[in-house]
């Protein structure tokens, strides 16, 4: 009985499902008008542009590393020093 049930649910829900399901042939078009940008894309950059992409970025502190801290004699000089990473 179950089976049957679960089989059941299973028919309704499959035709359901398919129209979240595109083919791939809907996003063809679109393919298509991308196919004309890299030829805009091929442009050098400004020497604005440049001068950003070679700074180099620096690492959050939160992101670094704050074993060094361990190290402190008592717990409360590790909490303040690990307190400057949080």
């Amino acid at each position: 009985m179950k089976k049957t049930i679960l089989a059941a649910a299973l028919a309704v829900a499959l035709p359901l499902m398919q129209p979240l399901n595109q083919p791939v042939w809907a996003q063809a078009p679109e393919q298509k008008v991308g196919a004309a940008q890299p030829a805009e894309a091929a442009k050098p950059a400004p020497k604005a542009k440049l001068a950003k992409a070679t700074r180099k970025t620096t690492t959050a502190k939160r992101h670094q590393d704050a074993r060094h801290c361990l190290e402190r004699p008592n717990n409360d000089a590790i909490i303040r020093c690990a307190e400057e990473y949080l």
